[in-house]
Formats: C-alpha cells, sequence, structure tokens
C-alpha cells in the first residue's frame, strides 16, 4: 500500500478512471492505482477534486492537508457515527478522572524509556571527541550528565500525584534529552534547546517537521479505531488541541522521529544549508525542497521498518506504521475496558 505525498506547488490531483493522477500544467507528474493508495498527503498550494476526495473518502482512505512546511492543516472528516458508543466511553472516562493519571505515568515512563535508548545507541556509536562509524560525539561530558539527568527523573515521574507534577518531570527530563542531543550535533547546526514557536535553527526545524508527519498518522490511527482525537489524558483539553493525539504520539517521537532525524543528520543527507533562511519571523527557517523530499522517502521507509507488537497476531511482527494502530486500539480497549492498563512501546 502507498501513502502519496503531493508537494508540487500549483498541481492537481484528479481521479481517472481508477487511477489518481497528480498534473501541472496539462503534464502528468505521477499516477497511482487507487485501489493501492492507503492515505494521499497534500501539501501547500496544491488542488484536488471534489470527485476524487469523495472517491478517496468512501474507500476510506485517509486524506490529509498540510501546509508547505508540514504544518497540520485539516482532513474531511468521514461518518463517525458508528463509534458513537466508544466516544460516549471515551467522555465518560475524561470526565471521572479514573485514567488521567495511570494513563499519563505510563505514557511518560514509555517517553522517558525509548529517549534514554535512542541516546544510548548513538553513545555505542561514538568515542569520546572521536568520530566512530558516522556519529560524533562533541561533548562526552554533556552527554553523560543528561543521561543520569533523566535517570533521576523517572522514579518522581513515577511517584507523582498530580499530572501538574508529572509534567514538570517529563518537562526536565526532556531538557536533558535535547541536552543530550545537542552534544551530538556540529555547532554549525545552532541547536541549543528544543524550541518550536517558531523553530530558530536548522534541527528545531527538522523535527518540527517531522513531529508533523508524525501527528497526522498519529491522529489517522485514532480516528480509524473511532476515538475522539481531542480528548486525551495527559496533554490538557483545550480546544483545538488534539490532546489524546499527541498522548499517543509521546511514545514514538524518539523511536520515529528523533532516530529519524538523527540519522539524516548522520549520514550527511541533511545538512544546515539544506535549510532555507527567510525574512518571516514566524518561520525564520525551512526545510529547502531538496530537504522535504529527503524527509519524506527517510519517513516512509522508517514507519515500513517492522518490530515486534504483541497485537500483531501470528508471529507478532509488523511495521511501525502499523503498529501506530494497534497503540490507538489499545487505548480503545482500555477505554472500553476490555484491558484493565495501557502499556506503551518500549525499546531495547
Amino acid at each position: 500500500m502507498t501513502s502519496v505525498y503531493v508537494k508540487e506547488q500549483g498541481a492537481m490531483v484528479r481521479k481517472r478512471g481508477e487511477r489518481l493522477v497528480v498534473s501541472k500544467k496539462g503534464k502528468i507528474i505521477e499516477e497511482f492505482p487507487i485501489t493501492q493508495v492507503e492515505q494521499v498527503v497534500v501539501m501547500g498550494n496544491v488542488q484536488m477534486t471534489t470527485q476524487l476526495m469523495a472517491s478517496l473518502v468512501q474507500r476510506g482512505v485517509d486524506v490529509v492537508f498540510l501546509s508547505t512546511y508540514g504544518k497540520y492543516k485539516f482532513r474531511p472528516v468521514g461518518d463517525g457515527s458508528k463509534h458513537v458508543a466508544l466516544r460516549r466511553k471515551q467522555l465518560q472516562a475524561l470526565s471521572a478522572g479514573r485514567l488521567a493519571m495511570p494513563v499519563a505515568k505510563v505514557i511518560v515512563a514509555g517517553k522517558i524509556h525509548n529517549q534514554r535508548v535512542i541516546l544510548q545507541r548513538q553513545a555505542r556509536r561514538t568515542a569520546n571527541g572521536q568520530k566512530q562509524g558516522d556519529v560524533y560525539l562533541r561533548d562526552r561530558s554533556l552527554f553523560d550528565r543528561s543521561l543520569v539527568g533523566m535517570k533521576q527523573m523517572q522514579p518522581g515521574a513515577a511517584q507523582a500525584d498530580t499530572l501538574n507534577a508529572l509534567r514538570g518531570y517529563e518537562g526536565k527530563a526532556a531538557a536533558y534529552y535535547f541536552g543530550a542531543i545537542r552534544s551530538l550535533l556540529d555547532r554549525e547546526w545552532g541547536f541549543q534547546r528544543r524550541e518550536y514557536y517558531p523553530p530558530p535553527d536548522p534541527f528545531n526545524a527538522l523535527l518540527s517537521f517531522a513531529y508533523s508527519l508524525l501527528l497526522k498518522d498519529v491522529r489517522a490511527a485514532i480516528e480509524l479505531v473511532g476515538l475522539d482525537v481531542y480528548m486525551g489524558f495527559f496533554h490538557e483539553v483545550q480546544a483545538g488541541r488534539p490532546s489524546l493525539a499527541l498522548d499517543l504520539m509521546e511514545e514514538w517521537r524518539p523511536l520515529i522521529a528523533d532516530a529519524l532525524c538523527l540519522e539524516l543528520v548522520n549520514r550527511g543527507s541533511i545538512q544546515p544549508q539544506t535549510f532555507v533562511r527567510t525574512s518571516n519571523p514566524r518561520r525564520p527557517v525551512e526545510l529547502g525542497e531538496a530537504g522535504v523530499a529527503r524527509v519524506l522517502k527517510a519517513y516512509g521507509s522508517r514507519l515500513s521498518s517492522r518490530l515486534y507488537h504483541p497485537l500483531a497476531g501470528p508471529g507478532g511482527e509488523t511495521t511501525l506504521g502499523q503498529a501506530i494502530v494497534l497503540q490507538a486500539r489499545r487505548m480503545a480497549w482500555l477505554i472500553t475496558g476490555r484491558e484493565d492498563k495501557y502499556e506503551t512501546i518500549r525499546a531495547k
């Protein structure tokens, strides 16, 4: 199955027979059999015919509209009425507050664990002050202190008695984590800490783009199983904030987005000069056209990689992309009482 990213500005996406056709100024750029398409992502100034959109939605194909720099805009809404019973239970669970702390603690514990594993994988590929393989550790002392600091946050998060306290431990662990990532990057990246409103340097911009791609797929998984993306447990519920998607995204940030960004940097596939400096204070740094293409290709490849998941059926092996859906299903089972706890995917 295929995820189709249409990023050619000014392009038109239409249906021709049983094929999805992307064209510009009358010239066909690419085309795909509709039966093999599972997601269409439209980026920026791209038009889609209503005939194609209706056909895709009827077939259950996920259609997502993003800005040219990856920010989520909207997706056509399908018929959610068949999930009303599940969403009622989700609202009841949110209102009662019985799941908030248990779920939030599991999410934070899983995220910190996966962050530390990603860092430890990087450390195994480095030597102090020297390049080993394709990873360079610029500041071993900062890296080691960060790992220790993250480990110290884990018991505090496990014992937190309020969501605000838990968010505090998660935030401190994240500060240590991105400090360790800073020690892995050359100074020309200009990365000091995680900043995203707006990203002030190339690596922050790269992270934000990768997170946008991940968020669209977590949202799609949640909607596929029938949950409401806006009713979460760890992230505060606010108008327009996809709290549940942000909750379920946490365990995947290190394993999919962060690991992807580090791999692109380590291999030299993405470099600081790949990015475009703009005069727009809302987006001072943007990933250039070539960089977008490289990230999309690497992201698709990463979602196709395989791992073990207990819900994956015989053999227990599935793709990362499908594992995101299985984790959303796990959350649905918790809400309906089919499972008594939520478990995150933990890297080894």
